[in-house]
């Protein structure tokens, strides 16, 4: 018997993803769960496993090419005894093809025999959060999707922001996007080689070029005195055992900002659609920014108020290794309300985070180092963090920002005023 194997949903918000490596061959046999795909979508790499064991007999889908969900990815053929009754969860009318003139899908089809402007702007557009109606509508005016910036949820394109575009180019107005690069023939001047980015280093420089044209950000800086907290980090660590996870000033860090976050709340929010509403979340998912080989992702620690400093660093543990093994999901990334960036053991002393919307704030980490500290009369040698804090201006003010600054340098520089604080 021969089953299709169809692309499941991603989670929320994803539509597309390109695929990065087919893992099997027609012939090949594989069991149930074993990987058949790899992924690239948004800021996530991921596997897609096989739902059933069984011999793949033909493969629809090719390396570099966008897909969506539902769409059909290879066949497989299982015997008797493998078969299960579980159906396969995307809609099973897509596959018979006497049901193929109902399909709701085809209208992305349809732009293959649409005039080649459309085509064009198709192409340069797969990558932009909207949906399929949006799309249409899009592709109907000519406009590019990658030029636009969505106002919707997380980002989203909506009718009103395709409206807003063409309106704008109509009547002259300029529109929020990047200026294109003027061509330059670089090998003129010596050797060069070109290389291609990867998804995520795409998607990233889209989703940064998009915040910082929407976002009002500022940074504040500050250096914190961590000498007591570094004694007892090296004591806990010594205490805790080799074997264990390593403890790194990060969890003590994040342990601060939820500290931080509960005093203004308003920074542990994000701006409500049609910015009229502020939305203050009442649980602390950290995001925790990884450099990884395919560039940077930037998975969730969830529940930091409720965790003690040795299960943040488990979680750290587990996150970083499944970003860096291209093991992250879609939901690993899902629901942060403030980002930590830090390029502590690489080195540096300032930087500028930008902010990565619905997120309001992030707290850029910098190297500790050894510096002489004035104590009223005489200097002495402290290890003193530098600490970046870039803010959404529309939340977040001057006066506000340094509170909060001023606030998680108290906490981080006397670990007594992390007493409240679930440590241990």
């Amino acid at each position: 018997m021969i089953k299709n194997i169809l692309l499941p949903n991603l989670g929320e918000g994803v539509e597309t993803a390109e695929v990065s490596e087919v893992l099997v061959k027609p012939g090949d046999q594989v069991a149930e769960d074993t990987p058949i795909l790899v992924l690239e979508s948004e800021k996530a790499t991921m596997e897609i496993p096989a739902e059933m064991a069984g011999t793949i007999k033909e493969i629809f889908v090719e390396n570099g090419e966008q897909i969506s969900t539902g769409q059909k990815l290879m066949s497989i053929e299982i015997s008797d005894a493998d078969k299960s009754e579980k159906k396969i969860v995307p809609k099973p009318e897509i596959e018979k093809g006497k049901e193929k003139k109902e399909e709701p899908k085809p209208v992305e089809k349809k732009s293959e025999a649409a005039p080649k402007p459309a085509q064009t702007v198709k192409e340069s557009s797969a990558a932009a959060f909207a949906s399929p109606s949006v799309r249409r509508f899009a592709r109907e005016l000519g406009a590019d999707l990658s030029l636009i910036n969505g106002t919707g949820t997380k980002g989203r394109i909506l009718k009103e922001d395709v409206q807003g575009f063409i309106k704008a180019q109509l009547t002259g107005r300029p529109v929020a996007n990047v200026a294109q690069q003027p061509e330059i023939d670089f090998s003129q001047w010596g050797e060069i080689e070109t290389v291609s980015l990867n998804k995520i280093r795409r998607i990233t420089g889209e989703r940064m070029t998009a915040a910082w044209q929407t976002v009002p950000q500022v940074t504040n800086f500050d250096k914190v005195d961590i000498t007591e907290l570094e004694t007892m980090r090296r004591t806990m660590q010594k205490a805790n055992g080799s074997d264990s996870a390593k403890i790194t000033l990060l969890p003590f860090i994040m342990k601060a900002c939820v500290n931080a976050l509960k005093e203004p709340p308003d920074v542990n929010s994000s701006l409500s659609t049609n910015g009229q509403e502020l939305i203050n979340k009442k649980y602390y998912h950290i995001r925790i920014a990884v450099d990884t080989s395919e560039g940077l992702m930037v998975p969730v620690i969830r529940d930091v108020d409720k965790k003690n400093v040795f299960e943040i660093s488990q979680d750290l543990a587990v996150v970083s290794k499944k970003a860096r093994d291209k093991k992250l999901m879609p939901d690993d990334l899902a629901g942060g309300t403030f980002t930590i960036s830090s390029l502590g053991g690489i080195g540096g002393t300032y930087f500028t985070p930008i902010v990565n919307p619905p997120e309001v704030a992030i707290l850029g980490v910098s190297r500790a180092k050894m510096e002489p500290l004035h104590d009223g009369s005489d200097f002495v040698p402290k290890l003193l963090l530098p600490l970046t804090l870039s803010y959404d201006h529309r939340v977040i003010d001057g006066a506000l920002a340094a509170r909060f600054m001023k606030f998680l340098n108290e906490q981080l520089s006397d670990v007594k005023n992390m007493s409240d604080t679930k440590i241990f």
